[in-house]
């Protein structure tokens, strides 16, 4: 619980944000001298001037690029990253900032291929775009889709996680505050429109950042600096924890070479399809500016790792000091270990870290990065539903018609999302089920979106098969991978399944594009580029807001930073042994069971980290005892031997091996050592 003046914080935040967002959005309203300069003309969407809609969900195309960069860095960073990020930080280490640092070379693609084919085509929506290249039926499975992912991923997800931290800090039941944010946060969306959201994004990035810097500052106060904080990992024997590229078999299911195929598949469809994101860069004032936000907004994505992540980890290590009491997120299983529940362990950071004060500056900029995805997921939902579903059903509709449609699908979007949170609730690790999803709904967008801006031959008939085997295939292998989580097919890092998923579209999509070629009209024959180098013929600003030097200079830092933080020398190996005793009948039985071990279990070995496993066979008066060892490389050793536990394939082995052992002898418990011992079984 915080204290009270932090609360006076919070509220005077939450109020001020509604207003500036009311002011921004009623600002956009002005009547505006018409261009014959006679009667002025009104923008106001409740009065439908001529260019309402335009106003309400493109603000005018007016956007500059450092609010375009903050914009979609704040859409893209919420509460749910904060609290998701910091928890991944404690488990895992910088591991999950590969999301954020990746999100670089997506927004590089965004910059240099589709802002300027997007703002080129005078697209409202990724739908429209769609339907100009392909046809109707590809517009409409992708509206289809962009609003239920704003929904759920957006959204619901967002909510849910605003609501375990206000629970958290206010003991207000989690529902009610969730509804209460929820509906401030409507308020001025609604109203404004996408001008009341960039504006409003644009003051909370500074809030979030703000935040979350005290934070990470109070971190390193706590923990004395970056050089303790890597002692105590040397310590612990945890140095992996500072590596975001992670060995083939790695316990955390995302190896180095799956963050290489499986990110771009993701990144593409979220920074460069998605209508939540994109919609950002269309109500740029030009093809500039929308450039140089996007990549503005890939150095910026720099600093999540440092200010959502390394808090995170900064945490494990103050726990293992002693210097963050970790009691209250700790419970023990059913077999007596100790499990740390850390979904919590940003707002335990907060009450316990930070000063009277300073805590509602981070409690202000939680609610702020809730408010600022709930707001954009919402304005892009007002979109897509106004121009891609309303207007077809009634071209004849007026602007006040349209934005009026627009306010009502948002307000209906909004109490769908509330309704979802239950459901949701159910998710062990929020950060990774969101992540999961994506890897199953990308790949046939990504496909086709690639393919229509990139292969002539890309065909109408054909994207629209992708669209829908794709789907299908992903809802088909998600609902198997849940239903029967055992299988061999269900240990395949999500990220290599997307990655999978997008080859087997890709697939598809050329085949029937030569099945059914395409036949371009005269507006589809100008939606892709002849040459991959045609976008970059444009000379943009000059000096260092040119485009094609900030891309090289992202690059290039990227580059180093991955270099530095690729754990090349901090290759962890943890060897553990055990002695157990044999029983004399069951020797010959035991020694042919290893030398027929099943291939099942080798694998389940392998891929719970576990290496060099070796057994061998000591006869001391006339008793038979082992002594197993192998090494373990992995990043969670709980977490492995859980899994293998739950195989059916190691569950048979050692039902199998079980009756042939024995307790220890006193001799064995006093650690009595053995040498000379005769080789059993060995897997290097």
């Amino acid at each position: 619980m915080i204290k009270k003046p932090d609360i006076i914080i919070s509220v005077l935040y939450i109020v001020g944000i509604v207003t500036v967002g009311l002011w921004a959005g009623l600002k956009g309203r002005r009547r505006r001298p018409s261009p014959a300069g006679g009667a002025a003309a009104s923008n106001d969407p409740v009065q439908g001037g001529p260019d309402a809609s335009n106003e309400y969900f493109l603000a005018g195309k007016s956007l500059r690029w450092p609010m375009i960069g903050l914009a979609l860095f704040a859409t893209n960073i919420s509460c749910l990253h904060l609290v998701s990020l910091a928890q991944s930080g404690f488990d895992t280490g910088l591991l999950s900032g590969n999301f954020e640092w990746m999100a670089a070379f997506t927004l590089i693609l965004l910059a240099l291929f589709f802002v300027p084919f997007y703002i080129r085509s005078g697209v409202s929506t990724l739908p429209d775009f769609l339907e100009r290249r392909y046809n109707r039926a590809c517009r409409d499975w992708l509206t289809f889709v962009s609003i239920l992912s704003a929904i759920i991923i957006h959204i619901a997800f967002s909510l849910l996680t605003g609501g375990i931290v206000l629970e958290t800090l206010f003991g207000i039941d989690m529902y009610t505050s969730v509804t209460v944010i929820a509906v401030i946060t409507a308020v001025y969306t609604i109203i404004g429109g996408l001008r009341a959201v960039v504006v409003t994004e644009s003051i909370q990035t500074v809030v979030l950042v703000a935040g979350a810097v005290v934070i990470t500052a109070a971190c390193f106060a706590k923990m004395d600096g970056w050089h303790s904080m890597v002692s105590v990992l040397k310590e612990t024997h945890h140095m992996e924890k500072l590596s975001m590229l992670r060995p083939s078999g790695d316990g955390s299911g995302l190896p180095w070479y799956a963050v290489f195929l499986g990110y771009p598949v993701l990144g593409i469809w979220y920074w460069c399809a998605d209508q939540t994101i994109v919609q950002r860069v269309l109500g740029a004032r030009s093809v500039d500016h929308a450039r140089v936000g996007a990549l503005f907004c890939g150095f910026i994505k720099i600093l999540p790792v440092f200010i959502f992540i390394v808090p995170g980890l900064l945490a494990y290590t103050l726990a293992q000091k002693g210097l963050l009491d970790i009691h209250a997120l700790q419970t023990t299983d059913a077999a007596g270990n100790v499990v740390t529940n850390s979904k919590s362990i940003y707002t335990l950071m907060i009450t316990q870290l930070v000063p009277t004060g300073l805590a509602g500056i981070i409690v202000a900029a939680l609610l702020s990065g809730l408010m600022s995805q709930v707001s954009g997921a919402l304005n892009s939902i007002s979109t897509l539903v106004s121009f891609d579903l309303y207007r077809r059903w009634r071209p004849q509709a007026g602007e006040k018609q349209l934005v009026r449609v627009g306010r009502i699908s948002a307000g209906i979007a909004l109490i769908f999302s509330i309704l979802l949170l239950p459901l949701l609730n159910s998710y062990g690790s929020i950060f990774n089920g969101i992540n999961d999803i994506i890897a199953h709904i990308a790949p046939p967008i990504t496909c086709v979106f690639v393919l229509g801006v990139f292969w002539k031959r890309a065909s109408a008939r054909a994207a629209q098969i992708t669209l829908l085997a794709g789907s299908l295939l992903g809802a088909l292998v998600y609902t198997l991978n849940k239903l029967y989580p055992h299988t061999s097919m269900a240990a395949i890092p999500f990220m290599m399944m997307a990655f999978y998923l997008f080859v087997a579209c890709l697939f598809i999509q050329v085949i029937f594009s030569y099945i059914y070629p395409a036949h371009h009209t005269e507006a589809s024959a100008t939606l892709y580029w002849r040459s991959p180098l045609e976008p970059l013929r444009d000379r943009g600003w000059r000096g260092l807001g040119n485009y094609k030097l900030l891309s090289g200079i992202l690059i290039v830092v990227m580059i180093i930073l991955y270099w530095i933080f690729s754990g090349r020398s901090e290759t962890r190996v943890q060897r553990y042994g055990m002695v157990t005793g044999l029983r004399p009948e069951k020797l010959a039985y035991y020694q042919q069971l290893h030398a027929d071990v099943w291939p099942g279990v080798l694998r389940k070995i392998e891929e719970c980290n576990i290496h060099n496993y070796s057994i061998y066979l000591q006869a001391i008066d006339d008793k038979y005892y082992l002594f197993s060892y192998f090494e373990y490389t992995g990043a969670d050793f709980a977490a492995d031997m859980k899994k293998m536990a739950a195989d059916s394939t190691t569950q048979r082995w050692w039902r199998e091996t079980a009756p042939t052992q024995l307790p220890l002898p006193e001799a064995a418990v006093k650690g009595q050592t053995w040498t000379n011992m005769k080789e059993v079984f060995h897997t290097p």
